[in-house]
């Protein structure tokens, strides 16, 4: 089994060691480095090949998110961090998953595995199709007589209304006809999120989440139904103090 190279970057030696010891039970998984900055990492990512970044936000000098946009071409990446507040932001660098301190290996292993698939299928060990989903940021909906191209990055949510559904975007409104089934089937996993079965939301177009609501940076606010609030609380890393 061809073995996935990773590294850590944390300021505190606890942490790393927690993540270590996650990593030594994982068999596909190879720690190249366990680094305490973010230097130290950078230095890594010029000299190896690493797939897999697995790094906390809050650092002295340069944090994860600095880290993150300071690389011409980053690796697949996995934040570790004690605050939730960040999440909205880690998943706009589109990072493969968001995990809260403390880190139970059972929620490690659900972020590596998430991980592993998309390493699969970059370099061609996966499904074609799900290939194409991971590479393809846009779509392309019928919007009265012509096919309109839409960038995943530029919606905000979608609206199902029995076999129609409404695409809002940052610049309009689009109401197609088609299945809530089946644009969730083409939107990436990583950065959509079903909240009700009346609604798919960009995960990084929320502003905030209050009790059973989400507000969107256009400033609308959306019911989250119970059945779908767990996953939620789990794609963006909130504490349970927040559910």
């Amino acid at each position: 089994m061809k073995k996935i190279k990773c590294i850590i970057v944390d300021d505190e030696p606890l942490s790393r060691e927690l993540l270590e010891n996650h990593i030594e039970r994982i068999p596909f998984l190879e720690l190249v480095k366990s680094c305490a900055d973010a230097f130290d990492a950078i230095d890594v990512l010029q000299t190896d090949t690493i797939e897999l970044l697995i790094t906390d936000i809050q650092m002295p000098r340069i944090n994860g998110l600095e880290l993150i946009k300071s690389l011409s071409n980053p690796p697949f990446l996995i934040f570790a961090t004690a605050f939730s507040n960040y999440a909205i932001e880690g998943y706009d660098l589109n990072a493969v998953d968001f995990l809260l301190k403390p880190i139970s290996f059972e929620r490690f292993l659900k972020a590596i595995n998430k991980a592993k698939k998309d390493i699969d299928q970059k370099n061609g060990e996966g499904p074609a199709v799900a290939n194409n989903k991971q590479q393809v940021q846009h779509l392309f909906v019928k919007d009265g007589q012509r096919l309109s191209k839409i960038l995943f990055e530029d919606i905000l949510y979608i609206e199902g209304m029995k076999d129609y559904i409404k695409i809002v975007t940052k610049q309009r409104n689009i109401v197609t006809y088609m299945r809530m089934k089946s644009i969730e089937e083409v939107l990436p996993e990583s950065q959509f999120i079903r909240i009700h079965k009346s609604y798919i939301i960009h995960v990084p177009a929320i502003k905030s989440v209050l009790g059973n609501s989400i507000e969107l940076v256009n400033n609308e606010s959306i019911i989250i139904s119970k059945q779908h609030k767990q996953m939620l609380i789990e794609k963006l890393g909130i504490d349970g103090k927040n559910k």
